[in-house]
């Protein structure tokens, strides 16, 4: 029985030591990885040029996001890194988001930047951040930045230990999937009304058609339509600038 037990025990360290080893992108057993559609490498294959319409070029009239990942620069494969450039005009939010494979390391080359992420333990950590200040959003937690100086933009670079870090948009991943409307309406403690016409915001940003399907019989207490409304304004607050192309 003990041998049993010994044995148990091995197996959970060596497969805690494989998930540990495994975590993050694969090390590759090659200098670097070339694409098969790739017969000749030059060193234009390890050169990227799509940073070059932030020279010179005019500021963006919402948050944007220029990215040198995986899929845009296929050299970074098997490097476990990239890059972003962000754009934050005044006033504007990088909304609530996640990249579960890989940390984030931003600078900020101008302007001013309120950010913050959420532990596991829901506990709160938010920085005023100025020109030149760097700040680490460790890997996989719901974390923010947001502009709010309502006069003057902002540029960010974000450096990812990934080649693909991924992104989850807390706001998309929630109402712009197919979440049954009970299930949210139960989660957030409020109706079905409400969450259909969040819902309603979301597709208004998108340029959808806003109507919604209807949802199954309500299982919940209805709240107040002064709650509800409560609701809506502090989204449409919050929420409605949370654009990214």
């Amino acid at each position: 029985m003990a041998s049993k037990r010994e044995l148990l025990y091995v197996l959970a360290v060596v497969f805690a030591s494989l998930h540990i080893a495994m975590a993050g992108d694969p090390d590759i057993l090659s200098d670097f990885v070339v694409p098969p559609n790739v017969v000749i490498v030059t060193a234009d294959f390890f050169t990227y040029t799509g940073m070059r319409v932030l020279v010179g070029g005019s500021p963006p009239a919402a948050f944007k996001v220029l990215k040198a990942s995986m899929a845009e620069f296929p050299a970074l494969n098997g490097q476990s890194v990239s890059y972003a450039v962000l754009q934050f005009p005044a006033g504007s939010v990088n909304p609530p988001h996640t990249h579960p494979r890989a940390s984030e390391l931003l600078f900020l080359l101008s302007g001013s930047l309120e950010v913050g992420f959420v532990d596991t333990t829901n506990q709160l950590f938010t920085q005023n951040l100025q020109e030149g200040d760097l700040f680490v959003f460790p890997k996989g937690l719901v974390h923010y930045q947001y502009n709010n100086d309502a006069k003057n933009p902002a540029m960010a670079v974000s450096a990812f230990g990934s080649a693909n870090a991924g992104l989850v948009s807390v706001p998309n991943a929630v109402f712009n999937t197919s979440i049954d409307d009970n299930i949210l309406a139960k989660s957030f403690k409020t109706d079905v009304g409400t969450i259909q016409q969040i819902k309603i915001v979301k597709l208004q940003e998108k340029g959808c058609p806003t109507e919604v399907p209807k949802a199954k019989p309500q299982r919940i207490t209805q709240s107040s339509q002064q709650d509800k409304a409560s609701v809506i304004d502090e989204y449409r607050a919050d929420e409605v600038e949370f654009r990214m192309k």
